[in-house]
């Protein structure tokens, strides 16, 4: 049973997902469809981002990469995803959160 959809806004993280080697393209993929199927999703592949209203970050592991992707939930059970980028350290750099919650403000001004 499908719980969510995701669905990508714009072209932003596809440009990032397009990147990435086809290995590590396989786990955004069964990442983003755990997202869809499971109720209850574990924090180790969504977590809230503090200090945001709503923004999530969908966390994807693939060996000793570390990968952030930014969605938010929108009416009903929709997950719209914004971007994407390698995470180098241990706190997510602000600079990509305030691009995210900037392509969430875009997306709800044309919605």
């Amino acid at each position: 049973m499908k719980y969510r959809t995701v669905i990508f806004y714009r072209e932003y993280f596809e440009e990032f997902y397009n990147t990435q080697t086809d290995d590590v393209k396989r786990k955004i993929t069964w990442t983003l469809r755990l997202i869809e199927n499971i109720w209850k999703i574990p924090e180790t592949y969504l977590k809230h981002i503090e200090g945001t209203d709503g923004l999530y970050e969908i966390r994807v592991q693939f060996g000793s990469e570390t990968l952030r992707i930014f969605c938010f939930f929108d009416t009903g059970q929709l997950v719209v995803v914004l971007s994407g980028f390698h995470k180098k350290t241990s706190k997510t750099p602000k600079n990509e959160i305030r691009k995210a919650l900037f392509l969430r403000h875009q997306y709800e001004k044309e919605k």
